[in-house]
């Protein structure tokens, strides 16, 4: 409950945070003509959608699970960070567009410095709240909140590769007036829009691998599998070894063969404390555990690890 409510506070900040940030760059972009500072504003438009996106999915993924969800809520975090992706692309082919359209039809730009300021301003504020993202996103372990935190990490690199572009054009004119460059607004924004893309299909991809029950990452699954076994010898062996990840729950299930003269209670007592093991490592984590009796019948699943094959 108090990882929700952390999880609230930090996906309503950045809500906030967006908010003003678009508003300040659609005045100035308007203002001056910049396709770059216009551009920034869209990037900024897409990462408050995305933080409202974060904010009820975070919400909803912290609701128990009840009949009509029995493995709890926690993919709307998933499905939250492949839909701010997947807004992300639109974003960026929106900023190709109007960037071929400047490059093609070139504008001046004007009042330059009020870009350069917001754009300062945008960075900064940006990299604060990116790295509260990241800090309780990576607490909480929460999808969408990582996903936001690089959107906003993103806008940290684009804003100011958009304020330095915008000084050299500012700079130029000063001392070269007659000089053709206005292509330097159009090309900072193509560059924008790269970066943008880059971060999209990392987001994008990352999310729908969870959201098709792809395993856990490799060394997780070697963490698990070590705390198995090191239970041997009371664990002769564990097959069918499965997992999965829902938002921030992990899900792991999997045989194990322990000795056929153990009493019911004996082999709980061992799954208890696999179970209790495995969540110190990994807390939101649900373990289903399959007892089988080892009839010394391997037929080829023990080869290897089998405490009485070894025999």
């Amino acid at each position: 409950m108090i990882h929700n409510s952390r999880k609230s506070r930090v996906a309503a900040l950045s809500i906030m945070s967006n908010s003003m940030l678009v508003v300040f760059k659609l005045i100035v972009g308007l203002y001056t003509g910049a396709v770059s500072i216009l551009s920034e504003a869209i990037h900024s438009g897409v990462d408050l959608v995305a933080a409202l996106i974060a904010f009820f999915a975070v919400r909803a993924s912290g609701k128990p699970a009840d009949d009509e969800h029995t493995y709890g809520h926690g993919k709307f975090e998933n499905l939250s960070a492949a839909i701010e992706g997947l807004l992300i692309f639109v974003a960026a082919a929106w900023i190709i567009y109007e960037s071929v359209q400047k490059l093609i039809f070139p504008v001046p730009i004007d009042n330059i410095q009020w870009g350069i300021v917001v754009m300062g301003v945008s960075a900064i504020t940006n990299l604060f709240i990116s790295r509260k993202l990241f800090e309780v996103g990576k607490e909480t372990d929460s999808a969408a909140l990582m996903a936001d935190g690089w959107h906003l990490r993103t806008d940290v690199w684009t804003s100011a590769s958009v304020a330095t572009g915008l000084a050299f054009y500012m700079t130029g004119k000063w001392f070269f007036p007659a000089l053709n460059l206005e292509w330097i607004d159009p090309v900072i924004a193509i560059g924008v829009a790269g970066l943008i893309i880059k971060t999209a299909w990392k987001l994008t991809s990352e999310a729908v691998t969870y959201l098709l029950d792809a395993s856990l990452p490799e060394e997780e699954e070697k963490i698990i599998t070590l705390i198995i076994n090191k239970m041997n010898p009371q664990v002769l062996n564990f097959h069918n070894f499965k997992t999965r990840k829902a938002g921030s729950e992990r899900f792991v299930e999997f045989h194990l063969v322990v000795n056929k003269d153990l009493t019911v209670k004996q082999a709980h007592d061992i799954c208890d404390e696999i179970t209790v093991m495995i969540k110190s490592q990994f807390p939101k984590t649900e373990v289903m555990i399959h007892t089988e009796p080892c009839l010394d019948e391997c037929g080829g699943k023990c080869l290897g690890t089998c405490a009485i094959f070894e025999a």
